[in-house]
């Protein structure tokens, strides 16, 4: 029995969020508020979403926003092509706070320290939100498009 579609079933229940599309494979995009995330990714896992596939991050343009990207799958015994989703949550770049999943999906725990650690976006409620590539030391997030990398000298500066 095919279920309906997460974002049929996001309406149905009055819940907040906004259909982004099918990317090439037909999987539902989903944007996601980042105050309903905590709640909607519960839901989501309730909703038989078990497994995250994986969880990555973006910097949307120059100044704007941040956003973390979830694919979400939905295990089961005997489907040759399970449901997938993909939700995407945006946060503002001069405070980027995002409820971290770990809690949900422990898969979430090196990614999100990695989308942390390159794009700067603090998942709260993580148990050990900290660097995982760059050293402690290293100021700045180094996938931001506005990042300038210190004592960094274009060749043109050179002479």
């Amino acid at each position: 029995m095919q279920q309906d579609r997460l974002s049929d079933w996001l309406v149905k229940h009055e819940l907040v969020h906004r259909s982004l599309g099918f990317d090439c494979q037909g999987i539902e995009i989903l944007q996601i508020k980042t105050e309903d995330w905590d709640s909607i990714a519960v839901i989501s896992y309730v909703y038989g979403y078990n497994f995250l596939r994986s969880q990555c991050a973006y910097d949307v343009a120059p100044g704007g926003f941040l956003a973390s990207v979830y694919h979400l799958t939905r295990i089961e015994y005997d489907i040759d092509k399970p449901e997938e989703v993909c939700i995407k949550v945006f946060a503002p770049r001069n405070n980027p706070r995002i409820p971290s999943v770990f809690w949900i999906w422990r898969s979430a725990d090196f990614q999100e320290r990695e989308s942390y650690d390159m794009l700067g976006i603090l998942y709260y409620n993580h148990p050990r939100l900290k660097r995982i590539l760059m050293p402690e030391s290293w100021i700045g997030w180094p996938l931001r498009k506005d990042y300038i990398t210190p004592n960094f000298y274009e060749i043109q500066d050179a002479h």
